[in-house]
This record gives C-alpha cells, structure tokens and sequence, in this order.
C-alpha cells in the first residue's frame, strides 16, 4: 500500500512539473524589422501561444548585421526555455559560409525546434524589359552582357546567392546590385533602377497584380497554386536555382527538453488549425512545414550544405 501511494505520488510530481514550463514570460526574438512577413508571423503566434500558455509572449526585434544581433542575443540568454530565436536561413545556412568568425557557433549553441514554413522566391522584373520569359532573359543577357542588373538585399542574401547561380548555370553576365533590405529592392525594380530581383510571393503579389512588375520564374519542385502560370527554374532546365527561404524557430543549447517539447507541439497545433494555416500562411504563398526538431536538424544540414557551394560560386563575403 505504501509502495502504491510512493508511487501515486510521484507520478503526481512527475505530472505537476511537466505543466511547470514555462512560469514565466517568453520572449520571441525575430532577427528583422517590424513590419516584414517573419515579425507579422511571430506576432501571430505570439498571440496564439500567449493563449495556450497562459504566460505572455512577447515578440522583440533584433535586426541587424544579418540576423547575427538577434542570434548571439539568444545563443547567450540563459536556457531556461524562455528566450527562442525566430530566424530564417540566413542564420544558420549562409552566414557560417560568408563570415569568418562568428559570435555564435550554428551547430553548438542552438537547438533546432521547427521549420514553421518555406518559401519559394520569384524571379521578377521591371514590365519594360524586353523579356517575358526566362528563356528570353538568358538570350537578352547573352546579347548584351554586363547591361542588365539584379538587386539583392546585401552581399550573401538569398536574392545574392540566387541571382548568381543563374549566371553560373546560365553561363550570363549580370550585374549585382546590393540595397539594405528587401523593401528597397522590389521598389528598385518598380521604378526601373534595376531590371530583376528575387522576392517572395506575399511581397510580390500586390505589384504583380498592378503590373508594376513580372513575374519570369519561381524556385521549388514545383509551380505555385497561387501562381500557376509562373513556371519553375527546375522544369525550365536549372534545378541547381534554389530560391528558397524558410522561417525557423530555436532555443539555446543547455534549454530543458520539457520547453523544447513544448514550443514544437503547440507552434504544430496552430499551423494545424485549418482557418490559420489558409489564411494565414498558404493564401500569403507559404509552403507550411512544422517540422520535428530531428527533422529540421536534418534539414538544415542538407541546406547549409546546398548554400556553400552557392556562397563559393558567387564569391560572396561579408560586408
């Protein structure tokens, strides 16, 4: 009877400390501006999970020097579980490819929790250059070498990478333009100083739909629903264009298994709901993920590995 009741008891315990996390405020800290897709997301969920947890969730931007600010902010936050990055692959893809040093090591100091969802870049380009196609683009380029430009969103960024494996595989010549960020750049192309860049679906949609801008090509295996008729860089012939970025969540190495548990189920739970994940992620051009933590580990590898040999063609490095 004693036996029984030790354990009863202990079972208690064990039940009372599983719902003890996290007692205390979280803190969401999202490596860009305010305004952008990724914090418009965090504030989602923030609201969400607040919900679920009962404790506030509060969303802190840390942009600058290309999502590093953010990231040693949370590789040395005490890993209680409280303080998670919310990056995207820049983070841990690319920069360990593009800097020499860092102040925070990809693989040692973080957990991976969930790759919430992927999104796939467009090729866009100003309605008056004289290409409506890929293929047309590439002959122009070969025609005129060293006259048509790109504008990406600083040296090493996904539009950089992108716009450089093109001219590698295409054997073309254009020209790289580097602005302080991807709400420079789709307006550089609106009013004509440059001729192309890669953006994302949410960002490009608008100004498609006004004709401001046309859409040449997109990245994935396969065409968006929302954009059926944008063909892909694979079907076109260059499946080595990877034009993706995805939105990732991470606790700092050292952070109970309990929380990491925790943020994974409950962040899967609200890309499940079907009204979220419509409205809210596949309508704005999202490819939803909700990974596990051994998924995304997995993932993030395979990418990292992709973007090194991109970062080495296009000769890239850090600003």
């Amino acid at each position: 009877m004693r036996l029984r009741l030790a354990l009863l008891l202990a079972c208690f315990a064990l039940g009372a400390h599983a719902q003890s996390w996290p007692g205390k405020p979280v803190r969401i800290i999202v490596a860009y501006p305010p305004g952008g897709g990724i914090d418009v997301m965090a504030r989602q969920f923030a609201e969400k999970l607040t919900g679920i947890w009962g404790q506030p969730v509060i969303v802190e931007n840390k942009p600058g020097a290309n999502t590093i600010l953010a990231t040693e902010t949370v590789a040395k936050s005490a890993p209680d579980g409280t303080t998670v990055l919310l990056t995207t692959d820049a983070t841990f893809s690319i920069n360990p490819h593009l800097y020499a040093k860092l102040p925070y090591d990809a693989q040692r100091d973080f957990i991976p929790l969930t790759m919430l969802v992927l999104l796939q870049q467009l090729l866009v380009a100003n309605p008056s250059l004289p290409a409506n196609t890929l293929q047309e683009l590439i002959a122009l380029a070969k025609a005129k070498p060293g006259t048509i430009n790109y504008a990406s969103y600083g040296s090493g960024s996904q539009p950089h990478l992108s716009g450089e494996m093109l001219k590698y595989k295409a054997g073309i010549d254009l020209v790289h333009v580097p602005y302080k960020g991807i709400s420079l750049a789709v307006p550089a192309v609106m009013a004509g100083e440059v001729q192309l860049t890669f953006a994302g679906i949410a960002t490009s949609m608008p100004q498609l739909k006004g004709g401001r801008i046309k859409a040449l090509a997109i990245g994935g295996p396969k065409r968006s629903p929302l954009l059926p008729q944008v063909p892909t860089f694979a079907e076109l012939g260059y499946p080595e264009i990877e034009t993706h970025a995805w939105f990732g969540l991470f606790l700092p190495a050292g952070a109970p298994r309990e929380a990491v548990n925790r943020i994974y189920q409950d962040t899967r739970k609200i890309i499940e709901e079907p009204e979220f994940r419509q409205k809210q992620l596949i309508d704005k051009g999202y490819d939803v993920v909700g990974s596990s933590p051994e998924e995304f580990a997995a993932y993030i590898k395979k990418d990292s590995a992709a973007r090194e040999r991109a970062v080495r063609i296009s000769g890239a490095k850090a600003e």
